[in-house]
């Protein structure tokens, strides 16, 4: 039995730096806890996909010889996209599914997203495969292994989804990532007018950071439509589920504004709808969804609670500043980059609007991007509710995931990251002034937190 790291058990998936959290050992172990679970519920069959990173296909080897041992069979779709892998849920006889991904985080590191049935597992589920993992008592038995094309099928439902007028001028920035495998074809079989970037995938990401809510990641992407007077531009993230945009000015359409375009869409054509936000998305996204007719709903960060919670309200689309959008409407209730773009794409070809058109009448408002403060993981949680209790006393803070505190004229945002040792700060405000006022309250009080941590 390997000896696991409790950390790598975050709150929505599974990650390591590979060689030192995690290796084939581990991932096999992990394969027998899952296949377990799987077991548990009732469960006989499960897909797995994988992304391009250099340790991804030993790693899910490992992957299915652990689940295989448990008696549950695997189907392996092999490399596609994490929505990939979420549409085989939906697509093939399968009671779960395992990607083989750590998403946006460096190459170096790798991990396990896991479902049970159509929902992904997170929280108090995901502990209990870490317990069952390291209790070692499996039940062995064999299963079996068979390899799986779904590319036609995905392919085939996105062409049918979406309307789109061909020529549609625009840059796509794959990041060497997993998009790159599938959006060119769709993309030009859609009649798009293409300027690519960086479209084979490469687990080294040798180009740049495959993440697109940071703005120098965007740099030549932004160059090129500048450039090449483009419609827009369009990100994608490591594994497909997160998306950027650069409007036609070359300005950046960060996630809760993009968020903001396809509420506008669907609460037309379906007024009253829910739309859900994360913490991190500003009160433009909010009160637009009221003042367009729609029901806004702000919940905490992070894929799978946000899919949960779409569920639970019955909620048409919800999305975070992190560029995770989720569509229940006319599809699946997942996020999905390349769906995102295609929505998007619809939107552009059916009002004939610039992207920047599409925000007219959203108020103005200074805010920060997602700001990143390193923090080692066995602290961030502590020095975030010291930080809240802290600034309840003095402000109105709503808590569902770390503190955003309210203030007359903005807000401000400190919270732990799932995926990183790090903090994620945000913020927002009416005036330059008043948003150094509103971090310097929130920086200081976090500075002092971490200096007695």
């Amino acid at each position: 039995m390997p000896n696991i790291n409790p950390q790598i058990f975050r709150e929505y998936d599974i990650r390591g730096i590979v060689g030192r959290d995690v290796d084939a050992d581990v991932f096999e172990t992990i394969g027998k806890a899952y296949g377990t679970h799987v077991k548990d519920y009732g469960g006989k069959t499960v897909s797995m996909g994988r992304d391009c990173r250099i340790s991804s296909a030993e790693l899910a080897k490992a992957m299915a010889r652990g689940i295989n041992s448990i008696g549950v069979d695997v189907i392996d779709i092999g490399l596609v996209t994490t929505p990939m892998l979420y549409f085989s849920l939906y697509n093939l006889d399968v009671d779960g599914g395992v990607m083989i991904t750590a998403s946006h985080n460096p190459g170096e590191y790798n991990g396990i997203k896991m479902s049970v049935g159509k929902d992904s597992i997170f929280g108090s589920e995901i502990k209990k495969i870490g317990d069952i993992a390291k209790s070692g008592n499996f039940t062995l038995d064999n299963g079996a292994l068979e390899q799986r094309d779904i590319r036609k099928d995905y392919i085939d439902f996105l062409m049918n989804n979406v309307s789109i007028k061909p020529g549609i001028r625009l840059a796509t920035d794959y990041g060497n990532g997993m998009v790159g495998i599938i959006g060119p074809e769709v993309l030009t079989a859609l009649g798009c007018d293409l300027t690519e970037l960086y479209v084979e995938p490469d687990g080294t990401f040798p180009n740049h950071h495959p993440d697109p809510t940071v703005e120098e990641n965007l740099a030549e992407l932004i160059k090129t439509v500048k450039d090449k007077r483009l419609e827009l531009g369009i990100g994608f993230d490591g594994d497909g589920d997160r998306i950027g945009v650069v409007d036609e000015n070359g300005s950046i359409v960060w996630g809760d504004m993009l968020v903001l375009i396809l509420a506008r869409a669907i609460i037309k054509e379906s007024p009253n709808t829910k739309i859900i936000g994360d913490v991190k998305c500003s009160n433009r996204l909010f009160n637009g969804v009221q003042e367009a007719g729609g029901k806004a709903i702000m919940w905490r960060t992070g894929h799978s609670l946000i899919k949960s919670k779409m569920k639970s309200e019955g909620a048409a689309l919800a999305g975070e500043m992190s560029g995770h959008v989720f569509f229940a409407d006319k599809y699946f209730g997942y996020d999905d980059a390349l769906y995102a773009s295609l929505r998007l794409l619809e939107i552009i070809s059916k009002t004939g609007k610039k992207v920047s058109e599409l925000l007219d009448g959203v108020t103005t408002a200074i805010s920060t991007p997602e700001i990143r403060v390193d923090c080692p993981e066995d602290i961030k949680f502590r020095v975030v509710e010291e930080v809240t209790e802290k600034l309840k006393h003095y402000y109105e803070v709503i808590d569902i995931d770390g503190a955003r505190v309210n203030f007359p004229d903005g807000w401000g945002l400190v919270r732990a990251s799932n995926t990183q040792p790090a903090l994620v700060l945000r913020f927002e405000a009416e005036t330059n002034d008043r948003l150094s006022e509103i971090r310097s309250i929130i920086e200081g009080e976090l500075s002092a937190a971490m200096g007695r941590l």
